[in-house]
């Protein structure tokens, strides 16, 4: 009887042993769940100095950016009736303390309605006041009243370096008040636009631009706007690591125009000239440069003493003015005295080099 209770006795120990065995991952699992506690938290510290920067500027700039939204007019096919269907979104800035609002001229372009929704959620319908296709600006008008928002500080693109740190801050796919960084990658480029048109003397960069943050300020490390975010280069419509900013320099010398006159107004000098009537009738000469045909009576170009062309009775040029430089700058083509003369104002004065009587001259124009 001593060995049947012996044997039972390991029997159920070995059948207690094997359960104890097969449950202890779920004991440990229980055990270490009714331990489960908060972590303690490490204090970090500090914030880094850069990153201190980036805040700071965020904080301050992000007020005075703006969601753009726009919207078109279709027609029921059923009922005739116009409808307000949604076009668009993008990003602006505010200029002034008049309500006035910078963005992309691709962003408003070809809708009926924009509205402007700011930092504190309340939403205006803007007003149109100018655009300038070639420039990809437009501006627009919003009656916020005098508790709006400030308008961002502006600073200087001509003096911009490779390399600089830059700032981000638009709306991205509708995300709002999203901030990227990056660098200056290069300057000076040019792109076309949607239209076919040349935009110049673009800012390129590596911060991240989306759909969306057309319009948006391209931002330095003191916070002041540079740039207007303006275009992706990428196959596939997102970023690609290669994004255009419209510089500053630009921007303040367009808006002011289209506030005052509703459209771009560029400095002229008053000559009437042709491209390829230049071109062939110069390569004649062996001069590059632009054949000034008419000089229009009271213009800049007159009161400077520009001559026009006299041509021959055999199609010869028997005196020209030919126009060689702009203030140090050579000129080649029709299409790069525009280019120069697009970055003075009106009542500039300019020092034109010009080609007379087979003797260079300068001749001092002041800009109309």
């Amino acid at each position: 009887m001593h060995a049947f209770a012996l044997s039972r006795f390991l029997f159920w120990f070995v059948i207690f042993f094997l359960i104890a065995l097969a449950s202890r991952p779920w004991i440990e699992d229980l055990f270490i769940r009714y331990q489960a506690e908060p972590r303690e938290i490490m204090a970090r510290g500090e914030l880094a100095a850069d990153e201190q920067t980036t805040i700071a500027i965020f904080e301050s700039v992000s007020p005075s950016v703006v969601y753009i939204t726009t919207s078109g007019r279709v027609m029921d096919l059923l009922s005739r009736n116009l409808l307000e269907v949604p076009r668009g979104t993008g990003s602006g800035f505010m200029w002034d303390r008049h309500g006035h609002v910078v963005t992309n001229y691709h962003v408003v372009a070809d809708v009926q309605a924009a509205y402007v929704r700011l930092s504190n959620q309340r939403v205006y319908e803007a007003a149109l006041v100018g655009v300038s296709p070639e420039h990809d600006i437009a501006v627009l008008r919003i009656d916020s009243g005098a508790g709006g928002p400030p308008p961002v500080a502006i600073g200087s693109s001509h003096d911009l370096k490779v390399g600089q740190k830059v700032l981000a801050i638009g709306n991205p796919f509708g995300l709002d008040y999203s901030l990227t960084g990056g660098v200056i990658s290069a300057l000076d480029r040019t792109i076309p636009s949607d239209e076919g048109r040349k935009i110049e003397h673009l800012i390129q960069t590596d911060a991240a631009i989306n759909p969306g943050n057309s319009g948006g300020p391209l931002i330095d490390s003191a916070g002041r706007v540079i740039g207007m975010n303006t275009a992706i280069f990428s196959p596939s419509g997102n970023f690609a690591g290669i994004g255009f900013a419209v510089p500053v320099d630009t921007i303040n010398r367009v808006v002011p125009r289209l506030i005052a006159y509703g459209r771009y107004v560029r400095p002229t000098l008053g000559i009437v000239t042709d491209r390829d009537l230049s071109r062939s009738l110069l390569e004649r000469v062996g001069v590059a440069g632009v054949l000034v045909l008419r000089v229009q009576d009271g213009s800049p170009a007159a009161r400077a003493g520009l001559r026009a062309a006299v041509i021959g009775s055999d199609g010869e040029l028997a005196a020209a003015d030919i126009i060689v430089g702009v203030d140090g700058r050579e000129v080649d083509s029709v299409e790069r005295l525009v280019e120069l003369l697009d970055a003075y104002r009106v009542g500039d004065k300019v020092i034109l080099r010009v080609y007379r009587d087979g003797q260079p001259i300068e001749v001092d124009v002041v800009l109309g």
